[in-house]
């Protein structure tokens, strides 16, 4: 007896969440990675003496387009915040609201000892500190203001996180 060729085909369904888990697991993963980690925009915000510093990296000096490293003043065209100088209790609502507003996936430096540690405004009332308990930080800069060159360290560093998948931006170990 002859088989029916016209068998109804099977309809394999799935979820977004079993696509990326099976993107994370695959070489494609590289090939994405490549793209995030030589495309990275940050969020212009800068705030006290590291802002003048972050302004700087971004003119024609040290030229951060050769990285692909590109400044944005819209937090829906960023992939990376860089937080620098101390956060007052004032303005860290408006920074939460910002971070939310990043698509994801999406990176965290913290630049400058006031943006780390406090600075010289430690133990103040209004400012606060241990950003890190917040935000998920990725690169830490340091320095009183750090350097342009340090801030394109930090970029570069960030860069041999995404690619070596180490990076808290885009949560390879959560499920």
């Amino acid at each position: 007896m002859p088989k029916d060729i016209r068998t109804p085909m099977q309809v394999i369904t799935t979820t977004t969440g079993a696509i990326h888990e099976f993107l994370k697991k695959s070489p494609a993963q590289d090939v994405i990675n490549w793209g995030r980690k030589n495309s990275l925009w940050f969020m212009t915000q800068p705030m006290g003496c590291c802002g003048v510093e972050m302004i700087a990296a971004g003119c024609s000096h040290y030229d951060t387009d050769r990285f692909g490293i590109i400044p944005r003043c819209s937090p829906r065209h960023a992939d990376v915040m860089v937080i620098s100088g101390y956060i007052v209790r004032k303005y860290f609502p408006a920074l939460k609201r910002l971070y939310a507003q990043m698509p994801s996936p999406k990176w965290v430096i913290c630049m400058g000892n006031c943006s780390i540690s406090g600075g010289p405004f430690y133990r103040s009332y209004n400012t606060l500190q241990n950003i890190d308990e917040i935000f998920p930080v990725d690169v830490y800069i340091t320095g009183c203001p750090p350097r342009p060159e340090a801030l394109i360290q930090g970029f570069i560093e960030l860069q041999k996180k995404i690619k070596a998948k180490t990076d808290k931006g885009t949560m390879y170990g959560v499920k």
